[in-house]
C-alpha cells in the first residue's frame, strides 16, 4: 500500500509543479490525476499496489469531504450572501452527474451484453395421425363409464 500511496502523492505533487510552472488554469491535483490516467493507459493495467491503495481510500471516502465541509463553514457568511450561485451550481452539477452516470451505465451494459448467436430452428413437433373414430372411448360400443 505504501507504493500506491507514494505514487498518488508523487503524481499530485508533479501536477502541482506543472500547473505552477506552466501557469495552467487547472488545479494541480487534477493535472496529477490526468498524469496518472495517461500512465495507466500507457501501462495497460492497474498495478496491484495502486488497486489496494485506491480500495482503501474509497472505503474511507467520507473523510475526504471533511476539509471541503470545513471550508464551507469557515466562509458561511459569504455562502449566505451569495447562495444563488451555490444553489445553481449544486443542482446543475448533480443533474449533469446523474445524466452522465446514466449514459455511461447504459453504454457499459450494451457493451457487456453478449452478441446474439443464431440458434438452430427447433424441429417441428411430431404429429401423430388422427385416431380412427371407432377407437375413441365415447363412440366405442363396449366402453361404458
Amino acid at each position: 500500500m505504501i507504493y500506491g500511496l507514494t505514487a498518488l502523492i508523487a503524481l499530485q505533487f508533479l501536477g502541482e509543479l506543472l500547473a505552477q510552472w506552466f501557469l495552467l488554469p487547472l488545479p494541480g491535483p487534477l493535472v496529477g490525476m490526468l498524469l496518472l490516467f495517461a500512465g495507466l493507459l500507457v501501462l495497460g493495467r492497474v498495478p496491484e499496489a495502486l488497486t489496494r491503495t485506491a480500495g482503501t481510500l474509497l472505503q474511507h471516502m467520507m473523510l475526504m469531504f471533511i476539509p471541503a465541509v470545513v471550508g464551507v463553514m469557515v466562509h458561511f457568511d459569504r455562502v449566505g450572501r451569495e447562495w444563488q450561485p451555490f444553489l445553481i451550481a449544486s443542482v446543475v452539477g448533480a443533474a449533469v452527474t446523474l445524466v452522465v452516470t446514466a449514459l455511461t451505465l447504459r453504454w457499459m451494459l450494451r457493451r457487456k451484453q453478449p452478441t446474439p448467436t443464431p440458434m438452430a430452428q427447433p424441429a417441428p413437433p411430431e404429429t401423430s395421425p388422427p385416431a380412427p373414430a371407432s377407437a375413441t372411448p365415447s363412440t366405442h360400443p363396449q366402453a361404458k363409464p
